[in-house]
């Protein structure tokens, strides 16, 4: 590929964006950019500070000096390699809370826009085609039934050894879809230049390797 190239995969839970993105950054040779794990940076970092969501003034501080990015599959925060250090169960509950803050999400925009236009990435998430990166070269909509997406979620979770019933991941994902599409904040949905992709029955090798042939 020549120049800067920004790849954007937006669809719901459960569609297999991040698993199609990261494959797809490894064949291409750029960074995939974990959006979630950003939100995880900035959770963490809050804690470790001290600084509560209902601060204004100290978030306000903590986000102007912030610095985030991705190389070659690590995530650095503020210089430092934090790649395990996020992925706890309380980061993740922290990640949840600050993400809901219009401010983390502004300045989050910002950082993955500023990436996306010094090198070529890809991008996994809700609203990566409409908002984020709205004059990305490529931009995908991966989507699947939610029967076939609560397979996908059923199956994941009995082999982390979790005891849940199908009824109830499906009952989730719809509860997802319905959230993600109505919430105020840059909805869930296809760009109008953006290619669908139904991955209902298709491997995640046929999904790669037709988004490569799109890119290619």
């Amino acid at each position: 590929m020549e120049g800067i190239c920004r790849i954007a995969i937006d669809g719901p839970s459960g569609a297999g964006k991040s698993t199609i993105a990261k494959e797809v950054a490894k064949r291409l040779g750029i960074d995939y950019i974990d959006t979630g794990a950003m939100y995880r940076a900035i959770g963490y970092k809050a804690v470790k500070n001290q600084v509560g969501p209902e601060d204004k003034e100290k978030l306000e501080n903590l986000l102007n000096d912030t610095d985030i990015d991705f190389v070659s599959g690590d995530i650095i925060l503020d210089g430092d390699k934090v790649n395990d250090r996020i992925r706890t169960p309380d980061i993740s509950k922290a990640a949840s809370v600050y993400s809901a803050l219009p401010e983390v999400r502004e300045k989050l925009v910002d950082i993955q826009r500023s990436m996306g236009s010094r090198k070529s990435v890809i991008m996994d998430g809700r609203d990566i085609g409409t908002n984020v990166l709205k004059d990305a070269e490529y931009k995908f909509f991966l989507t699947a039934s939610a029967e076939e997406r609560a397979d996908r979620r059923y199956k994941e979770l009995l082999e982390k050894g979790e005891d849940v019933s199908r009824e109830k991941v499906l009952a989730d994902i719809k509860a997802r879809d319905h959230s993600d599409s109505t919430r105020t904040l840059n909805p869930l949905r296809k760009a109008e230049d953006a290619i669908e992709v139904d991955t209902t029955g298709m491997s995640i090798d046929e999904v790669i390797e037709y988004v490569l042939k799109e890119i290619n």
